[in-house]
């Protein structure tokens, strides 16, 4: 466990032809949140001179995080992109406190067997650290550390199918952004691919700093929200796009800009410049289901996120989205996620 100083040490376990962005995006994201809390002091000790009138010191060194990012060998390390990283050397750590252990991902597929010496690293690091995620596949290296043994776990959606059939005894679920998993008194963290990992190390400084350090961080890093762990990895307009290719993707993206119209096969054919019965039948062809099944999917994702977004009524969101009552938006949620509007919210609302 680490110990009980304010300065957290976050180690970075990173594997040869590491994901750049799985690793650099949570490590800036950290920084950021070290620059926000010095910020938060430096006011603080402003404020006590201003009324005690004693002299203050501008805390000059790390408050809120250390980050170490450590390979096996050590020295510099290829990177999927080609960019070569300066790492530590991980045995360097076998005695040092670790607060925050993250493996971040390498590219997986059905040949590629994580390396035992970093599996045996992980494993024997771990009960050390108060807590371990992963960053997308950086989750197979969890895995075949027994730390996900009995856990529910996500990692990048096109490798979940095949973390399951490698590790059977894993609850992974391809859908979430990140998850948390806690059990015994330790929590085990993963999550999706890429800009996932940024996601993750938000929700880890808000359970260290608070919501607003969370939040300052995220402004320095221009995301556009601080999404939460439950929602979908990918858009529907997006995973329809992508099914048709360049297909109907016009009409998706005016699919998704008026969705509270009603979306009708002989409408939606108008815009296409199709007959109804030609659409529908190139629309299956290309997407792989109906239209209607598309415009629902949209329908109750656009409602999804103006629940955690906004603090627009229910009913109006419902208009908005082309529901046309609350009691149909309230069908429509149950369905897709087992739960009432109001209660998405009160999970998942960032207003």
């Amino acid at each position: 466990m680490s110990d009980s100083s304010p300065v957290r040490h976050v180690v970075f376990a990173v594997a040869p032809e590491l994901v750049l962005l799985d690793a650099c995006g949570p490590v800036e994201a950290f920084w950021r949140a070290e620059l926000a809390v010095r910020a938060a002091l430096c006011d603080t000790a402003a404020s006590a001179h201003s009324s005690t009138h004693s002299p203050t010191h501008s805390p000059t060194a790390p408050r809120a995080y250390r980050v170490t990012v450590a390979s096996l060998a050590g020295g510099v390390l290829p990177t999927f992109a080609g960019l070569p990283v300066v790492t530590e050397r991980l045995d360097s750590l076998d005695a040092a406190a670790i607060d925050t252990l993250i493996v971040p991902g390498i590219p997986i597929d059905d040949t590629t067997v994580p390396d035992p010496a970093l599996v045996a690293w992980i494993a024997a690091a771990a009960p050390r650290a108060r807590r371990v995620a992963s960053v997308c596949t950086g989750a197979f290296y969890l895995a075949a550390a027994g730390l996900l043994d009995g856990r529910r776990a996500t990692t990048h959606w096109r490798n979940a199918a095949q973390l399951a059939r490698r590790y059977p005894q894993i609850d992974v679920d391809p859908e979430p952004i990140w998850l948390r998993d806690e059990r015994d008194g330790r929590a085990v963290w993963t999550s999706a691919g890429v800009t996932a990992g940024i996601d993750l190390s938000l929700a880890l400084i808000e359970e260290d700093h608070g919501h607003a350090v969370a939040m300052q961080a995220a402004r320095r890093l221009v995301v556009f929200m601080k999404r939460p762990g439950g929602q979908a990895q990918f858009s529907e307009a997006l995973e329809a796009q992508s099914a048709a290719g360049g297909a109907f993707e016009t009409l998706h993206g005016w699919m998704a800009a008026n969705l509270h119209v009603e979306l009708s096969v002989e409408r939606l054919a108008e815009e296409a410049r199709m007959s109804p019965r030609t659409f529908a039948r190139r629309y299956v062809e290309a997407v792989g289901r109906t239209p209607a099944r598309t415009v629902a999917a949209m329908r109750v994702e656009a409602a999804a996120h103006a629940l955690a977004q906004s603090r627009r009524p229910v009913k109006r969101i419902a208009a908005d989205c082309g529901f046309g009552s609350e009691q149909n938006l309230r069908r429509a949620f149950e369905r897709r996620y087992g739960v009432l509007p109001v209660d998405y919210r009160a999970r998942f609302s960032a207003a």
